[in-house]
């Protein structure tokens, strides 16, 4: 019997939820022979940053996203947590970056976590 970790299956329910994010999942996990959930969360920021930038009309919508990333943030599995915090809002771009605004449009619980480290922005 096969356990899915809980940052595993926080990837699974995001590209369920967005299936705009299948064809990033599916090469993600031929190059990488698997799921690596805080190295596909990379493509998940470029996406993100790209859709709010308007850059890319076939990206996720990048609201559809944070919504869904506030409320996995908001379950309080710490395994959950890690990834969106580590890899997902510890990457977002800095203030001098293209897309920072994005940082304003977070939800209660992530703004709190961006704020605890990335105190500067």
């Amino acid at each position: 019997m096969t356990t899915t970790t809980p940052s595993v299956q926080l990837v699974s329910d995001l590209v369920t939820r967005i299936p705009e994010f299948r064809g990033v999942f599916d090469a993600h996990v031929f190059n990488q022979g698997g799921v690596l959930p805080h190295v596909f969360f990379w493509d998940v920021v470029q996406d993100t940053v790209r859709s709010f930038l308007g850059e890319d009309p076939a990206a996720a919508d990048w609201r559809r996203t944070l919504d869904f990333l506030e409320e996995q943030i908001g379950r309080g599995v710490l395994a959950v947590d890690e990834v969106i915090v580590t890899s997902f809002l510890n990457d977002l771009p800095y203030p001098h970056e293209p897309g920072y605004a994005i940082v304003q449009e977070l939800g209660p619980v992530m703004a709190a976590k961006f704020g605890r480290i990335r105190p500067g922005g």
